[in-house]
């Protein structure tokens, strides 16, 4: 699993909290917590003024409470919480999975699983919206597709293809095997 982590773990940017205008990067490497900060000021002293860094091992940031205090004042307790995860070795290994790959492994999960993924993080919303992953939905999960539709697909986009041709109100939903899963309600007597 290791190699699925890169030397970057981590990278944020912004800048700090009203009044300051100073601009911070934070960064988490394998080894290392790093802190740059720019100083941004009309004064003319700061005007040759190198950026601040502090550089930190794991344990030392799990114990410099100032540090952890700049962090969490310029990005936020979020991503002070999930930095300490980081340096307590609490990898989020399927953040780093590719996109291609994940979307191969989403393929293979019920539509309505899909939509729910699509609810966990930015990245499943962006991936769950791509022309991609409709692609791999029409030609994976509807039976009716055939590959003379494909022009026409690219041309309205997957997505729109499957609202427009496979997608309906609820009768007749398929699964990946083209099995009925419509759920019987009470029928009118």
């Amino acid at each position: 699993m290791a190699s699925l982590l890169g030397e970057k773990l981590f990278e944020i940017s912004g800048q700090g909290p009203a009044p300051s205008k100073d601009f911070y990067n934070f960064e988490i490497t394998r080894n290392e917590v790093i802190l740059n900060r720019w100083t941004i000021s009309m004064r003319l002293e700061n005007k040759f003024r190198p950026p601040k860094q502090q550089r930190s091992t794991f344990s030392n940031f799990l114990l410099d409470k100032q540090l952890q205090d700049d962090v969490s004042n310029v990005f936020g307790e979020k991503i002070l919480d999930y930095s300490l995860s980081l340096c307590q070795g609490h990898y989020d290994y399927l953040d780093r999975i590719q996109d291609d790959l994940l979307l191969k492994i989403m393929s293979f999960l019920q539509l309505k699983d899909r939509f729910v993924l699509a609810q966990l993080s930015k990245r499943f919303n962006m991936l769950c919206n791509s022309e991609k992953f409709w692609e791999l939905t029409v030609k994976n999960d509807c039976p009716d597709y055939h590959t003379d539709m494909e022009d026409l697909a690219k041309a309205m986009g997957w997505k729109v293809t499957y609202f427009t041709f496979f997608h309906n109100d609820g009768t007749n939903h398929n699964d990946h095997n083209g099995n009925d899963t419509t759920s019987k309600g009470t029928e009118e007597q």
